[in-house]
């Protein structure tokens, strides 16, 4: 075998969890579409062009109320505002990936900010980087695949959706736990649970996301030193 089919292999075992959630999660996002009126072409044009997961169900909404470009981009600012702070961890192993990480920058989803966080197991910088690609590739291309064949189902059924956005909490929630199972040390999830839980007592759930974000990166940067010390 060779080392970029191990590389691909290796990409799509670890991409099989989001696969799941993506499929279930881009049908309803192209059934939502078709039910506001689109073609197919516009659900395959969102997720090539937009991929902002919770941001495309909410986007339906807005085209349906022909919202102008100022609303869109500022409520696209606002719901995906956490990528701001996730990015932060990747700035400079982007950077270092060339041509490759200006897509990195743009298919940084949640799930797939999780997978990445995760493989340091790997052998050389090369492999993570090219691991690293693949698996943000795969991970877009279960979106596109699912919100096309999303999108061509409710041009010929009608199914009852309700509930299937929580496909992507569950999906998250997996990968968490996975990641908690195989960590030598906790100390970061727990200062995330502790500022989101806080927050959300404090300020709501409608509110509550960004400052916990915010927390969450000035306490990891305050205790950067003791989780260097316990990995």
């Amino acid at each position: 075998m060779s080392a970029d089919t191990r590389i691909v292999k290796q990409a799509f075992l670890r991409t099989i969890p989001v696969m799941m959630g993506y499929l279930v999660l881009g049908i309803a996002f192209g059934l939502l579409l078709q039910k506001a009126g689109y073609h197919w072409v516009w659900a395959l044009g969102i997720s090539l062009f937009v991929f902002a997961g919770s941001m495309q169900f909410v986007l339906v909404g807005l085209l349906s109320q022909n919202a102008s470009l100022t609303t869109v981009a500022v409520t696209t600012l606002l719901v995906n505002s956490r990528h701001l702070f996730y990015g932060l961890s990747f700035i400079e192993r982007f950077k270092a990936m060339g041509k490759r990480g200006l897509y990195m920058v743009f298919s940084l989803t949640d799930e797939t900010y999780a997978l990445l966080c995760a493989v340091g197991d790997v052998g050389t910088v090369e492999d993570r980087d090219r691991l690293s690609w693949w698996m943000a590739l795969l991970d877009q291309s279960y979106w596109v695949t699912g919100s096309v064949v999303g999108a061509v189902l409710g041009s010929h059924i009608t199914l009852d959706i309700t509930g299937i956005d929580f496909a992507m909490t569950a999906l998250f929630t997996v990968i968490f736990v996975e990641q908690w199972i195989a960590a030598k040390t906790r100390l970061q999830a727990i200062i995330g649970m502790a500022c989101a839980i806080v927050s959300l007592v404090l300020l709501g759930s409608d509110r509550f996301l960004l400052p916990a974000l915010v927390a969450t990166v000035a306490m990891l940067l305050a205790a950067r030193n003791l989780v260097e010390v316990r990995r």
